[in-house]
């Protein structure tokens, strides 16, 4: 604290350093979640993600529900045809948040959020809680979308009851919200576009694709330990499950947690 004096010989009024120890800093994590939420609909990649999000839900559902009607499978939960859809509408979400981390690095404007915010663990936490949120109200809508295309396709092939429906859309959004959590932990350990799909499609597709199709119990077991695997107990209804809903989304937020942490450790020890 300093004090000036006038030109009358009286002391003014002392006045505080900016930076003098204890001010607090303006902002905080609300003010970086607030600059991230600000970053993320500044740019169209938001908006195009989740239309073709919303596109690609509308199609699956209507061809889930049509394959069921045309093959008379047993009557199911309505709501599983948009828990279906979460395999190809997550990566909607995965690109988005995929962009919203690494677009940062590929224009180097990382170096200005860094400085704005110089505590990466609340630039981290940001964007994994801005993009978990967008996630979750973009799958819920994408799963309450897909539901009603579906409940018309299914044609008297599924069963509709409010409560299971609701669980289910409810479920879908807060699975495309731990993706999203997952998504910005790889892409902070990869800092690149290219290399963070690439992980985030072999764990969320491929692997799985891979292990049902080679069968037998041993590779089921690994692909229900797998993000997408467990995800996919958690949203459907009716169907076999090795464990509760309870736990299939605990191992779901598990390999969420693990990359937000990697992602976080890289962001720490590395330079922007």
């Amino acid at each position: 604290m300093t004090t000036t004096t006038t030109h009358g010989g009286q002391a003014a009024s002392p006045r505080t350093v900016p930076d003098a120890p204890g001010r607090r800093t303006p902002g905080g994590f609300a003010g970086a979640v607030a600059s991230e939420w600000t970053k993320l609909w500044s740019v169209r990649a938001a908006y195009l993600c989740l239309l073709a999000g919303l596109a690609i839900t509308g199609v699956f559902t209507f061809y889930y529900a049509s394959i069921a009607r045309i093959n008379s499978h047993p009557v199911q939960p309505v709501g599983n045809a948009a828990a279906a859809s979460a395999v190809i509408s997550q990566f909607a979400v995965v690109i988005l948040a995929t962009v919203a981390v690494t677009s940062e690095y590929s224009t180097g404007s990382v170096r200005a959020t860094l400085l704005w915010v110089p505590r990466r663990h609340r630039v981290h936490a940001a964007k994994a809680l801005v993009t978990a949120v967008v996630a979750f109200l973009s799958g819920t809508a994408f799963a309450l979308v897909g539901t009603a295309v579906a409940w018309g396709a299914f044609d008297g092939r599924a069963s509709l009851d409010i409560g299971t429906t609701v669980q289910q859309i409810l479920a879908v959004g807060a699975y495309q919200a731990l993706v999203a959590v997952l998504t910005v932990g790889v892409a902070f350990a990869t800092r690149h576009p290219a290399g963070a799909l690439s992980i985030l499609i072999t764990l969320l597709w491929a692997l799985p694709s891979v292990l049902l199709g080679l069968g037998g119990d041993t590779f089921t077991a690994v692909n229900d330990h797998l993000p997408h695997g467990a995800g996919d107990h958690f949203m459907h209804v009716g169907a076999d499950a090795p464990y509760t809903s309870a736990t299939a989304i605990l191992i779901v937020v598990g390999w969420a947690a693990a990359a937000h942490l990697i992602g976080l450790f890289v962001l720490r020890r590395t330079d922007a």
